[in-house]
């Protein structure tokens, strides 16, 4: 089955509101123009409630089927935030904003959502109730966990959870899809060594933490290379070193490390918490230094569960013949796992095309993938709420 014809009619309009929000977009919880425009919108489209500022800034729409006799409610999730990057596409609808650009594709979510809404209130051919989430602060703020932690669930009832994500380098009108850890969890650690500064020509008068420091950097890569279990996936980056001395011949008394550590597996994820303290502790002593290792749990691993991965595949197959079911999981960190923490459900990829990689200044959504998104937003609620 194709795309739904009523999205390929209302591609210009989508289109539009997507590249109003590309034109102005906003940081984390600040998205004040759009969610307003998003609660607007929703409004015109009559839908039943519109509620802002769950969360701070997010938006809930609720949508009524024809029919309720199963009490069934299904979640459906964008998110709207942009990030603090300088855009270089050079395009007539390209930020206002210096420093701030859509470059991950938020702003094609949330548009493709939006038209989800439209269709869903305008034909209402399900039996159930469609929840539309519109979330702020997914790059880097848990805005998914602010409006969890701020009654999304029980308020609204939802039963199950669905989100998108575009992703460059899939064809446009593809989807990607597995089971299980499908993003990783995100944690980040600071570590601060300690030393003896001094004059670097006197090294043996000093406690060398640039020294230390450099060890302790390789040794942490031991970690994933000796600690986990190779079939498991793992990642730890020291990405920031910063010493309190900036001449030449001065050892410094302090050095301060920063990285991230990602992982697909909660046990893994102990493991590398528990590892870089170790390593960290074991080297610092070793040379005599004093070593501090502040571990921050981030995003945690988006799990999809495994039935509703199924709907979710199927319906993805009515729109498209290029449906990967087993798509190599990535890295990177999405807080959509709030949401799934608490009710099943599934995340999926939509093919963006051949364009710049998401976080890259020259990125753009492609609104070709609006119909498919749009189209697998409502399918979902279609097929897990069929009309009585």
């Amino acid at each position: 089955m194709p795309v739904k014809n009523r999205f390929a009619e209302m591609l210009p309009e989508i289109t539009a509101w997507r590249r109003e929000f590309h034109e102005n977009p906003e940081l984390l919880y600040e998205v004040h123009r759009t969610a307003g425009r998003v609660a607007e919108l929703l409004r015109e489209f009559g839908v039943d409630e519109v509620t802002e500022g769950i969360g701070r800034t997010g938006v809930v729409g609720v949508i009524r089927g024809k029919t309720d006799t199963r009490g069934r409610v299904i979640g459906l999730r964008a998110d709207m935030d942009a990030l603090p990057i300088n855009e270089i596409t050079g395009l007539d609808y390209a930020s206002k904003t210096p420093g701030v650009m859509h470059a991950c594709g938020h702003d094609g979510h949330t548009a493709m959502l939006l038209g989800a809404a439209k269709y869903l209130a305008e034909t209402r051919n399900f039996d159930g109730t469609a929840v539309v989430i519109f979330q702020p602060a997914e790059e880097g703020g848990a805005g998914g966990l602010a409006m969890v932690e701020d009654g999304l669930v029980d308020r609204w009832g939802i039963q199950e959870f669905y989100g998108m994500h575009n992703m460059p380098g899939i064809p446009v009108g593809s989807f990607a899809i597995r089971e299980g850890g499908i993003m990783a969890a995100a944690d980040q650690f600071d570590i601060v060594v300690t030393g003896k500064g001094g004059h670097a020509a006197k090294p043996h008068e000093c406690i060398d933490s640039t020294l230390i420091a450099a060890q302790i950097i390789v040794a942490l890569q031991s970690i994933v290379s000796r600690n986990v279990d190779p079939l498991k996936n793992a990642v730890v980056s020291t990405c920031v070193v910063q010493t309190d001395s900036t001449a030449y011949n001065v050892i410094p008394q302090v050095v301060r490390l920063k990285g991230t550590a990602r992982s697909l597996d909660p046990g893994v994820r102990a493991q590398l918490e528990s590892g870089i303290s170790r390593v960290s502790q074991g080297i610092a002593a070793a040379f005599g230094a004093q070593v501090e290792v502040t571990y921050h749990r981030g995003y945690p691993v988006t799990v999809n569960h495994p039935e509703e991965t199924g709907h979710a595949i199927s319906v993805a197959r009515d729109l498209s013949a290029d449906v990967n079911t087993d798509v190599a999981p990535m890295m990177g960190g999405e807080d959509f796992s709030y949401m799934l923490e608490q009710k099943p459900g599934a995340y999926i990829f939509v093919g963006n095309g051949d364009t710049a990689m998401v976080h890259h200044p020259a990125y753009n959504f492609d609104d070709d993938a609006i119909p498919f998104g749009s189209s697998w937003y409502a399918g979902m609620v279609e097929a897990r709420m069929p009309a009585a």
